[in-house]
């Protein structure tokens, strides 16, 4: 056991080439957007809203279509159904999201820098545990608008779950919710961390095969 530990520091301790280093870059470039475009939309239409209510949910902000006016519409909508108005006080995922995608960016950097296999595999983990955790906030958030409503609404619904990807009908309303540039270039940066992971192990796993 201690010789297969012992081994296995040896292979996480190789150095990374030139290639690994630069998809580990490129990851980080990525991780830029979410300071620029939103992670997801949600678009809602009804008779009504022929034309559709938009929500754009960024790292830091709401955003709604029609210069804001989306916002308030569905505010007005949802305090008839008894659910609590969409501000961005109620998203504490605002607050510290930035800051954390930030520092995910700077432990890529360090990575690349400092360029070990085990450095990769290090912020690949980081990556998917923070990924998963953010997608389970989102929704956790999303649950409990839809099941958090007022008993004194003028209007009655079961309580319901907005979807989180893909089309829902919800009353006389198609509601419509997809990720956006942000998350995609998320998800586009974790393919590129996972890939140089590969690349580094295989490079590894060649000069050892050389060596002996």
């Amino acid at each position: 056991m201690h010789e297969y530990f012992s081994r296995l520091n040896r292979f996480l301790s190789q150095p990374l080439d030139l290639s690994p280093r630069l998809m580990i870059a490129a990851a980080a470039l990525l991780l830029c957007a979410i300071y620029l475009f939103p992670l997801w939309n949600l678009t809602m239409f009804a008779p009504q809203y022929p034309e559709g209510l938009r929500l754009d949910i960024y790292s830091y902000k709401l955003e709604g279509g029609n210069h804001g006016q989306d916002v308030k519409e569905i505010n007005i909508l949802n305090h008839y159904i008894g659910m609590r108005d969409l501000i961005a006080d109620d998203f504490t995922e605002f607050k510290w999201l930035p800051f954390v995608v930030g520092a995910i960016a700077l432990l890529y950097l360090r990575a690349m820098v400092l360029g070990t296999v085990g450095h990769v595999l290090d912020v690949l983990v980081l990556n998917l545990y923070f990924s998963a955790f953010a997608l389970w906030s989102f929704g956790y958030k999303m649950y409990l608008y839809g099941h958090t409503l007022a008993p004194t609404a003028a209007v009655k619904v079961p309580p319901f779950m907005p979807p989180m990807f893909g089309y829902k009908q919800l009353a006389n309303f198609e509601v419509y919710s997809y990720p956006q540039a942000a998350s995609y270039a998320m998800g586009l940066s974790t393919l590129l961390i996972a890939g140089a992971f590969i690349v580094a192990w295989r490079q590894a796993g060649r000069r050892r095969a050389d060596a002996a």
